[in-house]
């Protein structure tokens, strides 16, 4: 819709005013077009959810006397999911001592909006706590938000005390959270910080190896694609790879309708190739409505042997399978992280690829 549209780009130009690292967060979500960080009012709310996942639905008003952290996240972010384990810990640890952790799912694509889809996610990551379905993006308006993930901590009295926005920040955050529960009354809290448990695809990323930026793989937002022809939009096309890409590059082979958010591949066969430098390489991906779609990725030409992701097949051979609609780990490199091109090729048609992100 044209008004979606209009708020996407309008949290795109104010994002960048807050932003304090452009590669640790995303700052694409829906604004209201005002540059304030905060609600006017005192108090925050979570009026406009239209669900809830695992409790019925919260208002300021229920959760009066408890400290709250409100976690923005869209499921498929990389940056919320390497943020996760440090939620978990703190809620893990404070909980009895007063801290009641609630979820914000703001969807950033058009899959996200599925409940379904989102209920499976969050149980994948063993998540318990209140999750408000933000598909309206009134939470997100209330709280003028521009970032996943962002964390918002709010004290006994209802009062929004602080905030950060992407990964890093946590000592800070564990600080102020421990305050706020000591003003509301906690007892012993235990030594600061509390042990963090970061593996898979939660672990962080290699900061400083990392040299590639989130790729958008729809017309609206992508950057360096260098198919021949140029992208012709909404219909099926048949594209040609260069031999060759530039860092930051990508390129399609084969038969694809290139959409405003994401790229489908029309027949079998169809290639996604991108240069990039990173120890993680991430896709995300979904299958078309009731099946499945096979893959194989290949690192330089090979197999990726040792260096392939969590949902490549652990022989090294380089194959998965696409069977939601989630983010997928394709390359996990174990030795130097030096420039390299990842090529996956899709043996069944009917794929849609939204992103590539790296860590």
């Amino acid at each position: 819709m044209a008004s979606h549209d209009h708020l996407i780009d309008a949290a795109r130009r104010l994002g960048q005013r807050f932003r304090h690292d452009a590669v640790r967060a995303e700052d694409r979500g829906p604004a209201d077009g005002e540059d304030a960080l905060w609600p006017a009012e005192d108090e925050f709310s979570l009026a406009g959810a239209t669900d809830w996942l695992n409790s019925p639905p919260l208002t300021g008003a229920d959760l009066r006397g408890r400290v709250v952290l409100v976690d923005f996240r869209t499921y498929t972010c990389i940056n919320w999911l390497r943020s996760l384990p440090h939620v978990r810990a703190w809620e893990e640890a404070y909980h009895d001592s007063g801290l009641v952790v609630v979820g914000v799912h703001s969807p950033e694509f058009s899959f996200e909006h599925d409940v379904d889809n989102v209920r499976r996610a969050m149980g994948d990551r063993s998540i318990g706590h209140p999750v408000a379905i933000d598909d309206q993006f009134a939470v997100w308006r209330s709280f003028h938000n521009h970032f996943w993930p962002a964390r918002y901590l709010v004290d006994a009295a209802g009062r929004l005390r602080h905030h950060s926005f992407g990964e890093g920040g946590y000592e800070e955050d564990e600080a102020v959270l421990r305050q706020l529960l000591g003003e509301a009354g906690a007892g012993d809290l235990g030594p600061e910080p509390v042990p963090v448990d970061a593996r898979g695809i939660e672990a962080p990323a290699d900061w400083d190896t990392l040299r590639s930026a989130e790729t958008y793989l729809g017309y609206d937002r992508t950057a360096g694609f260098a198919s021949s022809p140029d992208v012709v939009p909404d219909r099926p096309h048949t594209y040609t790879a260069p031999e060759r890409l530039r860092l930051g590059h990508w390129s399609l082979a084969g038969s694809w309708t290139v959409g405003a958010e994401s790229s489908s591949s029309t027949e079998p066969g169809g290639r996604l190739t991108c240069r990039f430098h990173a120890r993680d390489l991430h896709l995300v991906v979904a299958p078309p409505a009731g099946a499945t779609v096979r893959f194989r990725v290949r690192l330089d030409g090979r197999d990726p042997g040792p260096d392939h992701g969590l949902d490549v097949d652990g022989t090294g051979s380089g194959s998965g399978t696409v069977t939601e609609p989630r983010l997928y780990q394709l390359l996990r490199r174990r030795g130097a992280v030096t420039s390299g091109t990842v090529e996956v090729e899709f043996l069944d048609p009917g794929v849609a690829v939204y992103a590539l992100t790296f860590g």
